[in-house]
């Protein structure tokens, strides 16, 4: 018998164990390659795929703009399994749910990168900081989507680059002229249109989102000034059970406990899966490079609230949303172009280096 023939029993045994295994080998398969894809995704590019920088090169501010994009896939799809448990029990309750999932991945996760520390770091103020933008941010988003379009709730977070811009400038000490500023201003406006305040489409839980983006500004914020010795996993992992403490209190206001069904409780664990991408993303692209160039970004999450909210929800943007969200997108855009025209000047372009902190891994 040839090596060939010698092969061919342990593939037939292999073969015909591998469908008893079932759906739960399955889903294990499918968490471990989408840990691996996180691993992979804090090294760079061209050395994960061994290409040469002269065929691949990508700066921080390219490499933070990428981690961007994918956070907010992740946010998003997390969203659409959020609304849908909606109609079956609180958002206290559903964060309290999802939180323990996430906590569970993103605490396994961390271990087995060995970015865990020691406890006592988690009270660094701008770690604290940091938790109250993320907590205050998670509650209002997630009310206000439980009773407001998809689509709308994104565009009016769409005003968040605007506001981290602003931050940015007055916090961080990047520079920021009078036309970045204007744009500012009409983004805010494109803000007020999607809002409506004082017409028939009014709803008061569009206000509940104008407060997620103040919280989620300071968020960012506060991430950037975080130690830099901190893996963004350890971030991650107090930041899960803070959440998940946060939903547990406020399940009595919201409604009571209601006991969920085992198709829920399944939703809110791939709920968990997807935010867990959307934390370690977010916090991997506010590291490496420079906030006024990576925030507008966020504008890919706008597409796939308009495309899923169609599929999922049947839902169809209105005009105002559209147009709103074309002000805000446009002002979100032009100030990505001021920066760039900025930075041709070498005079700016010194300051603006010096005015940034250095690249920041974990």
């Amino acid at each position: 018998m040839d090596r060939r023939n010698r092969r061919e029993p342990r593939r037939a045994v292999r073969n015909k164990r591998e469908p008893g295994r079932g759906s739960l080998f399955r889903v294990a398969k499918c968490v471990t390659v989408t840990l691996w894809q996180l691993r992979l995704a804090e090294a760079p590019i061209d050395k994960r795929f061994n290409l040469p920088r002269r065929i691949m090169p990508l700066s921080h501010n390219l490499r933070g703009a990428l981690f961007m994009s994918l956070s907010m896939a992740g946010f998003t799809f997390n969203d659409v399994f959020m609304k849908i448990v909606s109609a079956r029990m609180n958002m206290g309750e559903a964060m309290f749910i999802r939180g323990i999932f996430a906590t569970l991945f993103i605490f396994a996760l961390a271990w087995s990168r060995c970015a865990l520390r020691p406890v006592r770091l988690a009270f660094h103020p701008m770690i604290i900081l940091r938790i109250i933008g993320e907590a205050g941010g998670t509650v209002t988003f997630l009310i206000a989507l439980a009773y407001l379009p998809l689509a709308n709730v994104s565009a009016i977070l769409q005003a968040l680059p605007l506001a981290v811009t602003f931050g940015a400038a007055m916090f961080l000490a990047e520079p920021i002229g009078w036309r970045r500023m204007s744009a500012i201003l009409v983004g805010f406006l494109g803000v007020l249109i999607v809002v409506r305040p004082g017409v028939d489409g009014f709803s008061v839980y569009s206000l509940l989102v104008v407060g997620t983006v103040f919280f989620a500004a300071l968020r960012d914020i506060a991430t950037r000034l975080t130690p830099p010795e901190l893996p963004s996993l350890f971030l991650s992992a107090i930041t899960a059970p803070c959440i998940m403490v946060v939903g547990l209190a406020i399940i009595q206001p919201l409604g009571g406990w209601s006991a969920p069904s085992a198709g829920d409780i399944g939703m809110m664990a791939i709920a968990a899966a997807f935010l867990l991408v959307g934390y370690q993303f977010i916090i991997l692209s506010m590291r490496v490079g420079e906030i006024s160039f990576i925030a507008p970004f966020r504008y890919t999450s706008l597409l796939w609230a308009i495309l899923l909210g169609v599929v999922v929800f049947h839902q169809t943007p209105d005009a105002a949303m559209l147009i709103g969200s074309a002000i805000i997108v446009g002002s979100g855009l032009y100030t990505l172009y001021r920066e760039r025209i900025v930075k041709k000047k070498p005079g700016a372009a010194a300051k603006s280096l010096s005015s940034t902190p250095p690249a920041r891994g974990t």
